[in-house]
């Protein structure tokens, strides 16, 4: 099963450690998945900080002075500090949980690049593709000297949406998410300071594998750029995976697919394809990726977005399949499935997805050869 009863296994967890052994915690970001990751931490009882960019979203909750969480998770999670100011929420703190889309954290990055202390270890709840790999190197190029791992995991461990400005509804908590840290020697530090508080949180490879392993980077803005016309003309009102994915629908997913784990096998990296990740999540197998998604009970009823303008394509296509593609023309892997529908995506949106992107300039790892990646991303630095 993908989600499991959360609290509860928390709670017995958690039991095994003092409070004096809690880790002080800075959430940035103040979306669903920050407060809830607020919330829930400050229930558990750890010393919380809560940044936000602007003050409109965390104003209801400085004046409560904590979050309710209701659904699979049911409290109140006291908060420390609730705050705009970034040296503020980060001061003293053990582990910094970046809980913002991906599209933000180059700009969380450098805002708190100044303040890093020698010690700190920085999550980010995921890191879409390249996250981990793009805040490293931003930070250094701040000048942040200090000693702080940066990690990224794969997926955000909730399910979860903020039902009114300082409450939520936790519908369930993931049973197993790899992270990893660069450089990969010092994952397991961060999965011991995270297991004193989440023990679903496992070593992850590397970033390269994190990253790669992305699956939503190929259904997220492949069905919602194959079926724009549908959501427009319907706002949404059909299952977005049950009917959204036809069988030429799923082909073009298999062929992204297909893309994604070739640019992986390029850096050395064996990615998980999308029939192997439906089977583990969920137990749903298939002969074609197209029988594995119908298979999926966990899909039934999902319904689609009600607009193309959403994450699943602004955060989706820049953060996710440009990065994919960018490695791929870096070491000669043809991705022209992918290239077109990051194409598809930019006209959908009058955007440039290419140019808002992340890529191997802004990874750090433009002109670098996989031995010289493979070096950073093992030991955080290029040269000996």
């Amino acid at each position: 099963m993908l989600y499991q009863g959360g609290n509860r296994r928390l709670s017995r967890f958690r039991a095994r450690h003092s409070k004096q052994n809690l880790p002080r915690v800075a959430v940035l970001g103040a979306g669903h998945g920050g407060q809830t990751m607020a919330g829930h931490l400050g229930m558990m009882g750890c010393e919380v900080s809560l940044y936000n960019r602007s003050s409109e979203r965390i104003a209801p909750v400085q004046l409560a002075g904590c979050i309710e969480l209701t659904g699979q998770i049911e409290g109140l999670g006291q908060l420390g500090v609730v705050t705009t100011d970034m040296e503020l929420a980060i001061r003293g703190a053990e582990l910094i949980m970046v809980v913002v889309p991906a599209n933000g954290h180059a700009s969380i990055a450098e805002t708190c690049a100044p303040y890093l202390r020698d010690g700190q270890m920085v999550v980010l709840h995921p890191g879409r593709t390249g996250g981990a790999l793009e805040f490293f190197n931003i930070i250094r190029q701040q000048g942040c000297t200090a000693d702080v791992i940066v990690s990224e995991a794969s997926t955000l461990i909730y399910a979860c949406r903020m039902l009114n400005p300082a409450k939520v509804q936790v519908f369930g908590v993931k049973n197993v998410i790899p992270v990893a840290a660069i450089p990969s020697y010092r994952t397991p530090e961060i999965i011991k300071k995270l297991n004193i508080i989440y023990p679903q949180f496992v070593p992850g490879d590397n970033v390269l594998k994190t990253s790669l392993d992305n699956i939503g980077a190929i259904f997220h803005p492949g069905l919602t750029v194959l079926n724009a016309g549908r959501i427009e003309a319907t706002h949404g009102e059909f299952e977005f995976y049950m009917d959204g994915a036809t069988p030429s629908v799923a082909r073009v997913l298999e062929a992204m697919d297909n893309e994604r784990i070739a640019v992986a096998a390029a850096l050395g990296i064996r990615a998980m394809s999308a029939r192997e990740w439906l089977y583990i999540a969920y137990d749903a197998a298939g002969r074609t990726l197209y029988e594995a998604m119908q298979a999926n009970v966990g899909y039934k009823g999902i319904k689609a977005p009600p607009t193309t303008l959403m994450r699943y394509i602004t955060e989706d296509v820049p953060m996710s399949l440009v990065p994919i593609a960018s490695l791929g023309h870096q070491f000669d892997v043809p991705t022209p499935i992918i290239d077109n529908m990051i194409h598809m995506a930019s006209v959908i949106h009058d955007a440039d997805y290419w140019a808002d992107g992340r890529t191997v300039e802004t990874m750090g790892l433009s002109g670098l050869s996989v031995k010289q990646i493979r070096k950073l991303v093992l030991e955080g630095r290029v040269d000996a």
